[in-house]
Parts: structure tokens; C-alpha cells; sequence
């Protein structure tokens, strides 16, 4: 009863820190900032600027078909062995037919586990591309004539076309998220396999001098950010995958995403919370969600607790946005 107790008090004192942001921008704030995904486009650059939004429909459950949990799904089998339980699919980001249902842009995203001792068959990706982000185990990916050991936070940009064997050589299972995007037409893929240390990741700086963004942070107010990958490594249909830490007793901007928009988030490491629309959810590691592009709906992560959460983030941006980020040297 007493952590309840302490998470409602947390949550009570985040949406006080939210109200301002619960409300639609006026016309044409002035910019805090050069544009880009994380601050600037969506970014309200002072409580002045914002007013209350028209009453809207109280308790609005629809927003548990935008998140989910790799528990919830059936056991599917991928390269052989590789067995994935997805989290996120591809349907309607506005009106999902059902719960997880809201990928435009990638195919699915997924929760991996190769068993220890067991190895994927030789495979090539044909028409679709495949991301892999290590969340505990040992083992190793051979593809193209390179060979790189897997460990946590270890990051994979499989391309189409290339033959590949991912193999598990630890006590305890190979576990990743697998992010799969589709190849459009007259795309050209990458001939070699790119793998990145999350650790030695380039740390994104803020965008401009925006006086609500916490020490360390990239915007948001409090988003660490590390650049995985982006489409000058090869990303086919994504067009950002990151790492996002959100500190101790922090929070992020609540803020809406405009159509055209695919933003995913998944849990890493810690418990937080969701704030969407005008409710609150716990994500835990092995949960994701998306948030409706529809203008209107705002969300945040907040983390209550006394140590970093971190997210795998993955997103599509609308057509014009500035959303590359620089290009670092791959960790072999």
C-alpha cells in the first residue's frame, strides 16, 4: 500500500507539472531552438504559450490498444531458432482493429530469445531489414565475412539481402528487441552488417538554449539521448533508432505528435510512467507503446524512481521534419 501511495503522490505531482502542457499550442510560438524530432517541432518553449484545450471525453481507454507487452503474444519462430513474441504490429496508428495493431511504417517489433548453445540458420532478409538490440546473454553475429560478439546494449543493422547466422554461446539466453522495417522499392541496401556499442554512442546535445531542459539532457526537458542508427547507416523505412535515459525523479515534455508521425517506445531497463492523454500507465522492460498521431493526445515518461530508466526508441518522422542526426563510426 505504501509504494501505491508513493507512485499516486509522484503521478499527482508530475501532472501538476504537466497541466501547462495538457493544451494545444497557440498559432506560431517562437522557436527555442534549431528544429529537429527531439525539440523545436513539438517542443513548447514556455507555459505562456500554451492554453487549455476544449473538454474532451473523460477516461479514454482506448489508448491500452497503443501499448503492450511481449508477454501477452504467441511464440513465433524466425531464422530457425530465433523465437519472437511480438509487441507492436503493423495496422492503423489512428484506429487500431486490436490491441498492439498501430504500425504504419515498420512491420512488426518484437521480443527475441535464442536459447543458450542454439544458433539461427544461415538466412538472408529479402525485401525487409532487421534491427537487433541486445538486452542480456552472450553470443556472437557472423555476416558477410564479419563477425562481432553480442552482449547487452549491443546494437545490429542487418541489411536485406546479406547472409547472416546469429549464434548464442552463453549460459543464459540471447535476448534482444528485433525492430523490422520493410525495403521500398529502389532502395539500395547496405552491403555490410553495422554493429554499435550503446555505450560509446554519440550523446545528442540540446538543440538551442532551452531554459526547461535539465543538466545533460537533450531535450524534452530531460531526455538523455544516444544515436544508434539513421538512414545515412542504412535505414530502409525508419528513420531514427536511439536510446532515450530519463534520470532519477525527472520527466520529459508532454507534448502531442502530428499525423505521419511513428514514435515507439520500449522499455529497457527500470519502471516508469506512461502519461498519455489525461491518464497514467506503469511500463516495465518487455513493454513498448506508441502514441496516437493525432495532434491532440500528449504524452511523457516519467520516472518516479531512484535510479535511470532507459528506452529503445524507434520512429518514423511527417514529410519535411529534420530528423537526421550525425553519423558515428561503427564498434566492430
Amino acid at each position: 500500500m505504501m509504494h501505491r501511495a508513493k507512485i499516486a503522490s509522484l503521478a499527482v505531482s508530475a501532472l501538476v507539472l504537466a497541466v501547462p502542457s495538457l493544451a494545444l499550442a497557440q498559432a506560431a510560438p517562437p522557436s527555442s531552438g534549431t528544429k529537429n524530432a527531439i525539440n523545436g517541432i513539438n517542443s513548447y518553449p514556455g507555459p505562456e504559450f500554451v492554453k487549455y484545450a476544449k473538454e474532451r471525453e473523460p477516461q479514454d481507454r482506448r489508448i491500452d490498444l497503443f501499448i503492450s507487452d511481449w508477454q501477452g503474444s504467441l511464440p513465433r519462430f524466425e531464422h530457425g531458432s530465433l523465437v519472437l513474441r511480438d509487441i507492436l504490429v503493423r495496422g492503423d496508428n489512428f484506429a487500431p482493429s486490436q490491441k498492439s495493431a498501430v504500425l504504419r511504417a515498420a512491420n512488426f517489433f518484437a521480443y527475441g530469445r535464442l536459447a543458450p548453445g542454439a544458433s539461427t540458420t544461415a538466412s538472408k532478409l529479402d525485401g525487409q531489414q532487421e534491427v537487433y538490440y541486445l538486452l542480456g546473454g552472450q553470443g556472437e553475429i557472423a555476416a558477410g565475412g564479419d563477425t562481432a560478439k553480442l552482449h547487452k546494449d549491443i546494437a545490429v543493422l542487418m541489411p536485406a539481402g546479406l547472409e547472416f547466422v546469429m549464434k548464442s554461446t552463453g549460459d543464459e539466453p540471447l535476448t534482444m528487441y528485433v525492430i523490422n522495417e520493410p525495403t521500398p522499392p529502389g532502395f539500395q541496401p547496405k552491403e555490410k552488417m553495422l554493429v554499435k556499442d550503446e555505450e560509446l554512442a554519440r550523446v545528442r546535445t540540446p538543440a538551442g538554449g532551452d531554459p526547461y531542459i535539465v543538466g545533460g539532457a537533450s531535450g524534452h526537458w530531460a531526455h538523455v539521448v544516444r544515436e544508434l542508427f539513421s538512414p545515412a547507416d542504412g535505414l530502409a523505412t525508419e528513420q531514427s533508432v536511439i536510446t532515450v535515459a530519463i534520470n532519477p525523479l525527472t520527466m520529459g515534455e508532454p507534448h502531442p505528435h502530428k499525423a505521419g508521425q511513428e514514435e515507439v517506445w520500449a522499455a529497457i531497463d527500470g519502471t516508469s510512467l506512461i502519461l498519455m492523454g489525461t491518464e497514467l500507465r506503469i511500463q516495465k522492460p518487455g513493454m513498448a507503446y506508441m502514441l496516437p498521431p493525432d495532434s491532440a493526445t500528449i504524452h511523457s515518461n516519467i520516472n518516479y524512481g531512484d535510479t535511470p530508466v532507459k528506452f529503445l526508441y524507434f520512429a518514423r518522422f511527417p514529410e519535411g521534419d529534420n530528423w537526421t542526426h550525425a553519423v558515428v563510426p561503427a564498434h566492430q
